[in-house]
């Protein structure tokens, strides 16, 4: 976990027009800056960033947040990665916190991991192009079958020499220990000594999400004849084949914008493809999907059209992971590459246009193509064909999103005419397998983790009424986001000579509640940093883990709106307030607050008076009393007298 004092590091340096404007061209318009949007095709800037506030927001999509929220967007990762991310930029060491010793061994050992493959990439890459044995046998084979350098170097391409230890002596000649270097697969562990295990091989790279080297493809050069085509990195603490997809990393800006991911199955692929202008595509490395993969492409598009040879072979791996794209969402298209090509050689062969024309024109659809592949294995046979009935009734029943209905009803009708069965009795036994994997779903969760049985039939609480919700959102959230509008606006500055503002709303509000669960929590997580000794501002707010947290600050500091300009507007509209300064806008954000808690304390009081007896009638009226006196003491400091 990162540590509060790295956040706060981290977000001290954040200049969000230099984030934004990494990836977005920014002109100067007024006090804001303008662009195009990175986040959906458009001819007009509506994409608008603010310097002061620290936020963009997009007045055409209406996508909005703070340079963390920026990199999570568009780089489409987590919190802590978007952190690392700006840490990076900004050569800020990152301390962790709360961190069992296992935890930081292993983070410690992915650091290494990761700088071991950075310096092996320079080697390799250095090999390739720097080396006589590099040229003249690698390089020269990457020619000859159109890779140009620039390219080459855009994907970190390199050359391992046809030597026992060369790489192992530079690596070890670094201090790097004999564990960390076996784990990376650079080298292997042969009696007392370390050998190179990609010799006479081209290198590919493996970058994981944020650009970070954390694997290698190891290909022969030309035909294999003994010996697998490629070696890839073993499973490690930052290498996981089944959570990676090659050029991801590359591709990810562009499959955002084309809302459309081309899948492929080799590293040439999809390095020809990216030579060729066609940059919205990744690799599978010829395995089955994976729904870890499958939920990377899905961050950035819910279409993925799958480009393999038109081969036997080609044909079952596109098959295989239909289930998982479909239980996902995802709209599955199938393009087969003809004449024994691979879309590496077949867009050299045709060239851009020709490559992209042939896409458009010979997508299939997948689970209308699967049935025809079926259909021609099953032929006349009435047992497969049966079998093919029944698997495609249980594909279909992966379609359980509520927005697949209409999909779902389409594909059973085109199924039903290719199958020359009733399209009822399709539907009837789509349902089935539905009810089925829904039983067994049930019965997995009922248990509990005491072993028990939870009442599977107990219904959610009805939610409340709509004058309920009303009167919670009147009554209740208007004072409690003012109480946090006020701390994120003045907290730090001088209530009076010995006292901040954050200390007398503290002191003010002790004994009384928040009702509003979210605003309950930004109230504790703004004391809780104070009392450490740290300094809350908006700006810490607007950076915040929490992702809530972080939302509720934006919607206080958004633009073209200033909070406090409404709520001003709200007191002098509805109450004939006016709230000239910071300390007015606190005491009656404060008051109000109070004045709120009050009439809530009363009017259970009042309850609880009407079915009272005896000697507690005499208790409750003093009570009455009391907060009558407060009532008005608040009623006169604010300035007005409030009648619910």
């Amino acid at each position: 976990m990162i540590s509060p004092q790295t956040i706060q590091q981290i977000t001290s340096r954040i200049d969000i027009i230099d984030v934004v404007g990494e990836f977005v061209k920014l002109k100067k318009r007024g006090s804001n800056y303008m662009g195009l949007c990175p986040f959906h095709n458009e001819k007009s800037p509506s994409f608008t960033v603010s310097p002061s506030k620290e936020i963009y927001k997009c007045f055409g999509c209406g996508k909005s947040g703070n340079a963390i929220g920026f990199v999570m967007e568009h780089e489409k990762v987590g919190y802590a990665d978007a952190l690392r991310w700006l840490a990076n930029r900004y050569n800020i060491t990152i301390e962790e916190t709360a961190v069992t010793p296992e935890q930081q061994q292993r983070i410690l050992t992915s650091d290494s991991l990761y700088i071991i493959n950075q310096f092996a990439q320079k080697f390799y890459t250095k090999s390739l192009f720097e080396t006589e044995e590099g040229k003249s046998i690698a390089l020269s084979y990457l020619e000859e079958r159109g890779f140009r350098e620039a390219i080459l170097q855009k994907f970190q391409v390199g050359y391992h020499p046809d030597q026992r230890d060369i790489l192992a002596k530079e690596l070890l000649a670094n201090q790097f220990t004999t564990e960390l270097l076996v784990k990376t697969g650079l080298v292997v562990q042969r009696t007392d000594s370390l050998v190179d295990n990609y010799r006479g091989r081209i290198i590919f790279p493996i970058h994981g999400i944020t650009g970070k080297i954390v694997g290698f493809g190891a290909r022969v050069i030309g035909k294999h004849t003994t010996g697998p085509k490629y070696i890839n990195t073993p499973e490690n603490e930052i290498y996981s084949k089944s959570k990676l997809l090659y050029g991801m990393y590359f591709a990810k800006s562009a499959i955002d914008k084309a809302d459309e991911c081309l899948l492929v199955e080799g590293y040439t692929d999809v390095v020809s493809l990216h030579q060729a202008g066609v940059e919205n595509v990744v690799a599978s490395g010829g395995t089955s999907l994976t729904i870890d993969q499958l939920r990377l492409i899905r961050k950035y598009t819910q279409n993925i059209t799958i480009i393999y040879d038109g081969d036997q072979a080609g044909i079952k791996a596109a098959l295989r992971g239909l289930d998982l794209a479909l239980e996902e969402g995802l709209q599955v298209k199938l393009v087969l590459i003809p004449d024994g090509e691979d879309p590496d050689s077949y867009v050299n062969k045709v060239g851009t246009t020709a490559f992209r024309d042939f896409i458009q024109t010979h997508k299939k659809d997948f689970i209308l193509f699967q049935l025809e592949v079926m259909l021609q294995e099953a032929g006349q046979d009435v047992s497969r064909k049966s079998a093919v009935v029944n698997q495609m009734a249980e594909t279909l029943s992966k379609l359980n999103k509520l927005e697949d209905f209409t999909r779902q009803q389409d594909y059973v009708r085109q199924c039903a005419a290719l199958l020359k069965i009733d399209e009822a009795g399709l539907t009837s036994l789509v349902n089935k397998f539905k009810r089925d994997r829904l039983g067994k779903e049930d019965k997995k969760f009922a248990v509990n983790e005491q072993g028990g049985f939870e009442n599977i039939g107990q219904q959610p609480p009805p939610p409340p009424e709509e004058e309920n919700t009303l009167d919670l959102l009147t009554l209740d959230e208007i004072p409690e986001k003012n109480i946090i509008r006020v701390l994120l606006l003045y907290g730090l500055h001088e209530w009076d000579t010995e006292t901040t503002v954050a200390q007398y709303i503290f002191s003010e509000l002790m004994e009384f509640q928040f009702e509003v669960p979210l605003m309950e929590k930004f109230f504790n997580e703004f004391q809780s940093i104070y009392q450490q000794g740290l300094e809350p501002t908006m700006q810490s707010f607007l950076y915040h883990e929490d992702e809530q947290i972080r939302n509720h600050t934006l919607e206080i500091c958004s633009f073209p709106f200033e909070l406090s300009q409404r709520w001003n507007e709200y007191l002098e509209s509805r109450h004939n307030i006016h709230t000239p300064n910071s300390k007015q806008d606190v005491a009656h954000s404060v008051n109000y607050f109070k004045l709120r808690k009050v009439k809530k304390m009363m009017e259970e009081n009042q309850r609880d008076l009407e079915t009272a007896t005896g000697d507690s009638i005499k208790k409750f009226l003093e009570i009455h009393k009391h907060l009558k006196q407060v009532e008005m003491e608040l009623t006169r400091q604010i300035g007005a007298v409030i009648v619910k």
